[in-house]
C-alpha cells in the first residue's frame, strides 16, 4: 500500500514531486553540516613543541631522524618523546608540557636525573599523516584549550535549537517560500565563511549561524513539503526527508576521505548543494499559508500552476473551497457548545490532566531518547576502530532502510507496536557492544549499525505518532514541544559522547537505559493506527482510557479549506486519469 502511495504521487503529482524533491535534496546540506565537525575537530597525536632544530628522535627503542617517523608508532596519549637538538641539549616531549634533562651525555628515553619542567611555549608538534590540517590544529585546543574544542559540536546544536524556533516562527508569519529561500543562501554563505574565519571564536560565531539557517530549513521544509504533497504520499514524503539528511552524512564521509585540509573540506560540503540554492527562487509558496493569509487570488494561481503541469483540466476553484469552508465554521459554531477551541492555549494544557501528563512525560522521553541516541551512534562511529570515513559512510547508509521499515510497519503493525520493539532492540544493542571483545571490530561496527538503524526507526516514527496522540487544539503545541526535547537531546549527546574519557561504554550505557525506560513506558500509549484525529483534550484522554470504543465514538474533524485543496485536487486527478 505504502509503495503504491509513493507511485500514485509521481505518477499524478507531477508538480508536487519535482517541488519536493528539490526542497528534500537541499535537506542533505542540513545533515552535511550538521556532522561536519567529526572529521573537522579532529584531535591527532601532538606532543609539545622544542625550541630549535632536532637532531635525532627517540621512541622506547625506535630512533628516527625527525619526528614524522615517530607517528607511526605511537599508540598512547601516555607516551613521551626524546629529543636531541642540535646545539645538544635533550628533552623529553610529553603532550601538555616537556622537560629539560640537566646532565645527560648519552641519548637514552629513560633518564633518573633532574628535569626542569617547561610550559608549551612554542607551540605544539602534531601528526598530520591523516589530516594536514584541522581546527584543532589551526588553533592548537588542545591541552588547557581543549574544553574550546569540546564546544564545538554542542555550541552548533544550540543553534540548531534556537534556529528552529526562530525560524519556525518566522515561517508562519512571512511564509514558508521566503525563509526556504533565506535559509537555503544562508547555509550556502555561512558555509563558505566558515572555512575563512581568522579565530575561533570567529570561527564559533559563523558556525552557531550556520546552524540556525540549517535548522530553520530542516524545520521548514518538512512543513512545506506536508502542504504540498498528495495525502496519499504524505507519511512517505515526510518520512523521506530524514532519508536526504542520511544521504548528507554519507556526503561528509565521502568528502572527509578525499579532502584532508579542514577549510577545504568545509568548502566542498558547502557547496554540494549549490544547485538547489541557484534554483530555489522557483519554488512556489504553498497554498495552504496563502489561503491562511486570505490571499486568494495568489493561491489561485498556485493551484492553477499545479493544475498545468499534473494536466488537470478542471482545477479546483478557491472561491468554491472557501464557501465550504464558511459552511464549516458555520455548522461548528452552531453544534459545538465548547469553548476550548478558541482558548489561548499553553505549555500547562499538555498537562492537563493525569492521562495526558504521562502521555506528554512519555512522548517527551522519546524525542529526547531518539535524539540523543541518533547522535551519539553517529558522533561516535569514528572511534568503533577500522576505517571511520567508512563508520560514518555506513551509520547514513543504514538509515535509509530504517525509514521505509518504519513507513511499512506503522501502516501494518501500528504506530505503538512498532515503536516499542525497535526501543528496546536499541537498548539491548547497546548492551550487546559492551561484551563484544574489541578486537572483533566488524562485530562491533555491524552492532552499532543495528543500533543506530533502531533508533532510526523509533526517531522517523515518533514525528506522526506525537501529531496523532494529541487533539487538534494542542497539536501543535505537542509536536512543538516533543521536537524542542529533541534539540536538548542533540545538545547533550556530544557531552555524553566524550564520557568515553571515563568509560569507554559510558555514552552506549546511558542512550541504552533511556531506550530501555523510553519503549516500556511507551507501552502505556494508545495505538492510534486507523482512528480519526481528536479535536478535544476531553476525547484525547478518552482515547487513551478506552481503546476500543475510541474510534467509534470520536468524531473525524471539521474540514476547513486548506484540508479540501488536498481532497479535492485528489477527486479531479482521478477523474482525468
Amino acid at each position: 500500500e505504502g509503495f503504491s502511495s509513493v507511485k500514485c504521487f509521481l505518477s499524478l503529482y507531477r508538480f508536487q514531486a519535482c517541488v519536493y524533491f528539490a526542497s528534500v535534496f537541499q535537506a542533505m546540506s542540513c545533515g552535511i553540516h550538521y556532522l561536519a565537525s567529526v572529521f573537522m575537530a579532529v584531535t591527532p597525536n601532538f606532543v609539545c613543541g622544542f625550541p630549535g632544530n632536532v637532531s635525532s628522535v627517540l621512541f622506547h627503542n625506535s630512533s628516527a631522524s625527525s619526528m614524522e617517523d615517530i607517528w607511526t608508532l605511537w599508540t598512547s596519549t601516555d607516551n613521551y618523546v626524546v629529543v636531541q637538538l642540535e646545539n645538544g641539549e635533550i628533552w623529553e616531549l610529553d603532550q601538555c608540557s616537556r622537560s629539560k634533562r640537566e646532565v645527560s651525555l648519552d641519548l637514552a628515553y629513560e633518564f633518573k636525573g633532574n628535569k626542569s619542567v617547561f610550559p608549551c611555549s612554542d607551540g605544539f608538534l602534531y601528526d598530520d599523516t591523516k589530516w594536514k590540517s584541522t581546527v584543532v590544529t589551526q588553533w592548537d585546543l588542545v591541552c588547557d584549550r581543549e574544553w574550546l574544542a569540546k564546544l564545538i559540536q554542542p555550541m552548533f546544536m544550540l543553534g540548531v535549537l534556537i534556529g528552529a524556533v526562530i525560524f519556525g516562527d518566522i515561517a508562519d508569519r512571512l511564509g514558508r517560500q521566503r525563509v526556504i529561500w533565506f535559509t537555503s543562501a544562508g547555509q550556502f554563505v555561512f558555509g563558505i565563511a566558515v572555512a575563512f574565519t581568522f579565530d575561533y571564536y570567529s570561527f564559533m560565531i559563523v558556525r552557531f549561524l550556520l546552524a540556525m539557517v540549517s535548522s530553520g530549513y530542516l524545520v521548514v521544509a518538512f512543513v512545506y513539503v506536508t502542504e504540498l504533497v498528495g495525502i496519499k504520499a504524505r507519511t512517505w514524503a515526510s518520512m523521506h526527508v530524514h532519508a536526504f539528511f542520511a544521504m548528507g552524512v554519507m556526503v561528509v564521509a565521502l568528502v572527509g576521505f578525499l579532502v584532508r585540509t579542514w577549510w577545504v573540506y568545509q568548502i566542498f560540503l558547502s557547496i554540494a548543494t549549490l544547485p538547489f540554492v541557484l534554483c530555489c527562487w522557483m519554488l512556489p509558496e504553498t497554498p495552504f499559508w496563502l489561503l491562511s493569509e486570505e490571499r486568494y487570488e495568489d493561491a489561485q494561481k498556485v493551484i492553477d500552476t499545479m493544475a498545468r503541469w499534473n494536466k488537470v483540466s478542471t482545477p479546483c476553484k478557491v472561491s468554491e473551497l472557501c464557501s465550504v469552508q464558511q459552511h464549516d465554521l458555520a455548522s461548528g459554531r452552531a453544534g459545538d457548545d465548547d469553548t476550548s477551541s478558541t482558548k489561548k492555549h499553553n505549555i500547562l494544557d499538555l498537562f492537563c490532566n493525569w492521562q495526558i501528563a504521562r502521555r506528554t512525560i512519555t512522548v517527551w522521553l522519546i524525542w529526547f531518547t531518539g535524539s540523543l541516541g541518533y547522535y551519539v551512534f553517529s558522533l561516535s562511529s569514528v572511534n568503533l576502530g577500522g576505517n571511520e570515513y567508512l563508520n560514518l559512510f555506513l551509520m547514513g547508509a543504514v538509515e535509509l532502510p530504517s525509514y521505509i521499515i518504519a513507513c511499512v510497519a506503522m501502516d501494518k503493525l501500528g504506530r505503538r507496536n512498532t515503536l516499542i520493539p525497535f526501543l528496546i532492540l536499541s537498548a539491548l544493542m547497546c548492551v550487546l557492544i559492551m561484551f563484544i571483545p574489541q578486537d572483533f571490530n566488524i562485530l562491533i561496527i555491524l552492532a552499532n549499525m543495528a543500533g543506530k538503524f533502531s533508533i532510526g526507526v523509533a526517531f522517523g516514527l515518533i514525528y506522526l505518532y506525537t501529531a496523532e496522540l494529541y487533539p487538534t487544539i494542542v497539536r501543535s503545541l505537542a509536536v512543538g514541544s516533543g521536537s524542542m526535547m529533541c534539540r536538548v537531546g542533540s545538545v547533550v549527546a556530544p557531552f555524553c559522547v566524550y564520557l568515553r574519557s571515563v568509560w569507554i561504554f559510558m555514552p552506549l550505557l546511558l542512550v541504552g537505559i533511556m531506550a530501555l525506560l523510553s519503549g516500556i513506558l511507551t507501552i502505556m500509549l494508545p495505538e492510534t493506527l486507523g482512528k480519526p484525529l481528536t479535536n478535544t483534550l476531553v476525547e484525547a484522554t478518552e482515547m487513551g482510557r478506552n481503546k476500543k470504543s475510541c474510534s467509534e465514538k470520536t468524531p473525524p474533524a471539521h474540514s476547513g479549506a486548506l484540508e479540501k485543496i488536498e481532497l479535492f485536487a485528489q477527486e479531479r486527478v482521478s477523474t482525468d486519469k
